[in-house]
């Protein structure tokens, strides 16, 4: 596939192992996040342009469009939270904030990024990232649930007001050993509890989700569009045990 690749949150975990995905298949890619020096290193690692944004700033969709330039065979908005707190500690503001920056993030990004995925050659592909806590259901989620739940939504309704030029899916992960997770992947007993709620019992690696955004990015995934896929270790379909 020819064309550039945008990377929204290029800079996080999840991000950085999709353009390091991309970019051993020779795509060009234009990564945005929040992190000057982790964008520093990327840019010199794999050759990239890079802007410095943050998703909270709504100029900055537009900026950053026009900082691309040209076409766009596809987009990644790899850009989410972890804010696990009881419904009753919950503030008007949490529930604002998880939106703006999962839900509301992504649809200004693909907005303002439609006049250059539209101008691709070929169908252009939008990937977008969900949450295993959708399809499940858990404790303390209620307001990235509810975030990561309209992605779903976003994902069904652009496929379908997007077809055929451009194509939209999403992926759910489980919890994936990144920095975002750090509070709590980096607690090892944390960490092998949940592991081991998996069917497949570990955390999710970065490298796990971004081979499944590459594929969805690429032409191999040219008839699949609306599809949410879980990367999740089994977590949302299996019970081995009890």
């Amino acid at each position: 596939m020819m064309g550039k690749v945008l990377i929204w949150g290029g800079s996080g975990g999840i991000g950085a192992a999709t353009a390091r995905a991309l970019f051993s298949q020779g795509i060009d890619l234009h990564l945005v996040g929040r992190n000057a020096n982790r964008l520093a290193a990327l840019a010199e690692e794999l050759g990239c342009t890079t802007s410095q944004a943050d998703v909270e700033d709504a100029a900055a969709f537009e900026r950053v469009s026009a900082e691309v330039g040209g076409t766009l065979a596809g987009l990644v908005y790899a850009v989410g939270s972890i804010n696990l707190r009881p419904l009753a500690r919950l503030t008007a503001a949490d529930f604002a904030r998880d939106f703006r920056v999962n839900a509301m993030g992504a649809a200004l990004a693909v907005q303002a990024a439609l006049p250059a995925l539209k101008a691709a050659p070929q169908t252009a592909s939008v990937v977008l990232f969900s949450s295993v806590a959708v399809a499940q259901g858990f404790s303390a989620h209620a307001s990235v649930s509810m975030a990561k739940g309209a992605i779903e939504g976003l994902t069904r309704a652009l496929g379908a007001e997007l077809a055929p030029k451009i194509r939209v899916n999403a992926i759910a992960p489980s919890l994936t050993d990144t920095p975002l997770a750090e509070g709590l992947t980096g607690n090892p007993q944390i960490a092998a509890s949940i592991a081991q709620m998996h069917a497949l019992p570990r955390l999710g690696k970065p490298q796990d989700v971004a081979a499944l955004a590459a594929f969805l990015i690429s032409d191999q995934a040219d008839w699949m569009s609306g599809q949410v896929i879980a990367v999740d270790g089994g977590r949302s379909r299996l019970r081995t045990k009890g």
